[in-house]
């Protein structure tokens, strides 16, 4: 199969359009809010299916989502109005997976969050510049939230 050219006139080098398999996915959780519960389930249950997949699986808890990473919040917080599975057992489900979650620091200090009051499915700290360099990396599939 020829490669598709770009047909402006001022871009010269030929467009190669590759495809590549991901070996590891990496979630933003930023927009996403605890406020609105709803918004929480799909990212857990993606990076459980990633997990399942083979897949190595990063989130990265940054803003209000950071408090999901408080013990309690997650517990009482449900995804839609049946209310069988909180968010908290997402959590684990995606964890118990292979799924590993990375606490932003700066979010870590506004929301008080200490070794003591996290989760312990929390992995670790870890900020903008570990995420942004997983996120260029090659193989890796980039989701935010």
């Amino acid at each position: 199969m020829a490669p598709r050219t770009n047909t402006r006139q001022h871009y010269r080098q030929p467009c190669y359009c590759w495809f590549f398999m991901a070996h590891k996915v990496v979630i933003m959780l930023l927009n996403a809010t605890p406020e609105v519960p709803a918004t929480l389930g799909a990212p857990f249950f993606q990076a459980t299916v990633a997990a399942a997949m083979d897949l190595e699986v990063e989130i990265y808890f940054a803003a209000r989502t950071a408090t999901l990473l408080n013990k309690g919040v997650a517990e009482k917080l449900f995804p839609g109005r049946e209310q069988s599975k909180s968010i908290y057992d997402f959590m684990r489900d995606a964890h118990r997976a292979g799924a590993r979650f990375y606490l932003c620091g700066g979010a870590m200090k506004e929301h008080g969050i200490t070794e003591e009051t996290a989760i312990p499915e929390l992995d670790g700290v870890r900020g903008g510049a570990a995420f942004i360099g997983e996120a260029v990396a090659d193989g890796v599939l980039t989701l935010t939230y």
